[in-house]
């Protein structure tokens, strides 16, 4: 059984769903590779739990639905969802949170909806919002780039981390997280918002070490690498290119206007493009085909929505970051957006 993904009835797709998502996971590896040069090895053993909680949970579902499993079960959608969750969490976030988000994903978020197909809401950006709520502290104990930290992580010191909460040389993830000159590392993000909470301007903020010479050191690599695979997508016509275009426009004229009104309380648009999860939710979140909106109208308006209220999220709201808010609003509002842009029928009577 061959499962395709399209929004019906006017897009239509020449790729099976398992080729869709083989596509989609190569053009994360640029982000991911990013992720892994600048925070270490963390994110890659997240994904890698989370794929294996992921393929279990998808095996036990399945049989509980009476479904062909093999078909399903190698579509590639969990593997997807288990990526995206591992590389949204902290790199040294215990793994618990791993395994606990990936079941959600799929037992909750996908099966219990229907599976594939039918859920309302994206799988990854649910779990990592029930995750934040549920565990605020393990979710915002965010590692610094590795050449800010004053102890070096490999692979084995960094899983005996994940899997226990300390090196083998008994540091604690809080001391893995201090500077050298004794204060606790954030995300640019976070760190800007923590600053102008404190009465700070954006430009003494961004004199700090954690944005680099640029805007966000290690996060605007990640960012380029996930805007390389979505580029790369688009080119292979496996997502509507209208819709990063319209969430990142919008989140540069909101991110501008404010910006030009008061450049001591609002970050530049680069800043914004640059951190956090801006090219990963633009590329590769909102363009989700059973979450978001259907029609070419619908899509403009979905993502320049989602752009609208990151910016709202990150200036006004109480977390540093806004894309799995923004997304979860979205999906909510997506039904209701097609009401509105799906293209006219003719061939009918208008009744009167």
């Amino acid at each position: 059984m061959t499962y395709w993904i399209a929004s019906s009835p006017h897009n239509h797709t020449q790729s099976s769903t398992a080729a869709l998502m083989r596509l989609v996971i190569l053009a994360l590896l640029p982000g991911i590779f990013a992720q892994w040069y600048f925070f270490g090895w963390g994110n890659l053993i997240h994904i890698t739990i989370a794929i294996m909680t992921a393929l279990v949970c998808e095996f036990t579902m399945l049989s509980m639905r009476n479904r062909k499993i093999k078909p399903e079960l190698l579509d590639g959608s969990a593997i997807l969802t288990a990526v995206l969750i591992g590389i949204s969490l902290p790199a040294i976030a215990p793994w618990w949170i791993t395994v606990i988000g990936a079941a959600f994903a799929i037992i909750v978020v996908k099966h219990l909806y229907g599976g594939i197909g039918h859920n309302p809401f994206n799988p990854a950006m649910a779990a990592y919002v029930m995750l934040l709520v549920s565990f605020p502290l393990q979710m915002t104990s965010w590692q610094p780039p590795l050449e800010l930290m004053q102890f070096s992580l490999d692979f084995s010191q960094t899983l005996t981390v994940i899997l226990t909460g300390f090196t083998p040389d008994g540091f604690s993830i809080e001391q893995l997280r201090t500077h050298v000159d004794g204060y606790t590392m954030a995300t640019p993000l976070d760190t800007l918002k923590t600053n102008l909470t404190l009465g700070m301007t954006v430009s003494e903020s961004s004199q700090g070490v954690v944005f680099g010479e640029h805007f966000s050191l290690g996060w605007e690599w990640i960012n380029g690498g996930f805007l390389l695979g979505g580029i790369y997508l688009i080119y292979k016509k496996a997502i509507p290119w209208v819709t990063p275009v319209s969430f990142l426009a919008s989140l540069f004229i909101c991110s501008f206007i404010a910006y030009v009104i008061s450049p001591d309380t609002a970050s530049s648009t680069m800043f914004h493009w640059l951190s956090g999860a801006t090219m990963l939710g633009a590329f590769f979140i909102l363009t989700d085909p059973v979450s978001s909106a259907t029609s070419v109208k619908g899509r403009i308006v979905y993502a320049a929505l989602a752009g609208f209220l990151v910016f709202i999220i990150r200036h006004f709201g109480g977390y540093p970051d806004g894309v799995a808010f923004a997304v979860l609003l979205c999906n909510m509002a997506g039904p209701l957006i097609d009401q509105y842009t799906r293209p006219r029928t003719y061939g009918h009577e208008v009744r009167k």
